[in-house]
C-alpha cells in the first residue's frame, strides 16, 4: 500500500509539473546587483533570487534569457520572452508600451556622480544609459546627454573625461562611488523619477501579471521580500 501511495504521489507531483505554464524571464545581465552574470555564466542577483522564488509561487516553470538593455522592452513585445526583470523603474512612458506589475523594489532614487563637485549639471555633458529614466530627465533639463548601452560605461565616460558626470539609480552608483576611494564624488541633490521598479509585461498578458502580482504581495506580507532586498542592498535597502 505504501509504494501505491509514493507512485500516486509522484504521478500527481509529475502531472503537475507537466502542466505549468512556461514563463521565459529577460534580464540585462549587467546591472549588479539587480542582475548580472556569474562566474558559471549563469544570470545572478536580486532579480534572479526574487524571479526564482516568484515563480515558485505562482506555480510557473521559469527559464531566463539575457538580452540587452537598449532593445529589452521591443524584444518582449515581440514576444522573445513573457517578462522583464531587469531594474526597469515603472513610469508614465513605459506604460504606453508595457505593463507593470505592482512594485518589488519602492520608488527609488537617481543622483549624480563626478570627479569634482563643481560641475553644472544644467549645462555640462551627462552620461546615461541608453533608454532610462535618467537619460530622459537630463534631457528634459537641458544637458547635452551621451548615452551609452551599459551603465558601465556610463562611469567609465567620465573617468576619462567624455563626460562631466553620470547620472544613474542610486543604488547602482552607491558601491562605485564607495569603492573609488574618493575619487568619485555626490553632486546635486538626489532625483525620485519613478514609481519604483516592477515586473515588465506585454499588455494584454493580464492573467500572468495577476499571478506576478498575487506572488509579490505574499512575498511583501511574510516579510520575505524584505530580507531579498536586506540581502542584496544591505542596511541602507528600501524596505516595504
Amino acid at each position: 500500500m505504501k509504494k501505491l501511495i509514493l507512485a500516486a504521489s509522484a504521478l500527481a507531483l509529475t502531472a503537475g509539473l507537466a502542466h505549468a505554464q512556461t514563463v521565459r524571464l529577460g534580464t540585462e545581465g549587467a546591472y549588479p546587483p539587480y542582475n548580472f552574470i556569474d562566474d558559471s555564466g549563469e544570470v545572478a542577483g536580486f532579480e534572479r533570487d526574487l524571479g526564482d522564488e516568484l515563480c515558485v509561487r505562482a506555480a510557473l516553470d521559469c527559464v531566463w534569457v539575457k538580452n540587452d538593455w537598449d532593445s529589452i522592452i521591443p524584444n518582449l513585445v515581440s514576444g522573445n520572452y513573457d517578462a522583464v526583470l531587469a531594474g526597469m523603474a515603472i513610469n508614465e512612458e513605459r506604460q504606453r508600451v508595457i505593463q507593470f506589475s505592482q512594485n518589488y523594489i519602492p520608488p527609488a532614487s537617481s543622483a549624480y556622480a563626478a570627479l569634482s563637485e563643481d560641475v553644472d549639471l544644467e549645462s555640462g555633458i551627462i552620461a546615461a544609459q541608453t533608454g532610462t529614466i535618467q537619460a530622459s530627465h537630463a534631457a528634459e533639463i537641458g544637458a547635452t546627454v551621451l548615452e551609452f548601452a551599459s551603465p558601465d560605461e556610463t562611469l567609465a565616460a567620465v573617468r576619462n573625461g567624455q563626460a562631466d558626470a553620470v547620472l544613474a539609480d542610486k543604488d547602482y552608483l552607491v558601491p562605485h562611488v564607495a569603492e573609488s576611494n574618493g575619487e568619485l564624488v555626490w553632486i546635486g541633490e538626489d532625483i525620485n523619477l519613478d514609481e519604483g521598479i516592477g515586473v515588465g509585461l506585454r499588455q494584454s498578458d493580464n492573467d500572468l501579471k495577476d499571478k506576478f502580482d498575487e506572488a509579490i504581495t505574499s512575498m511583501k506580507e511574510d516579510g520575505s521580500l524584505n530580507e531579498l532586498l536586506g540581502k542584496w542592498f544591505g542596511e541602507d535597502a528600501r524596505l516595504f
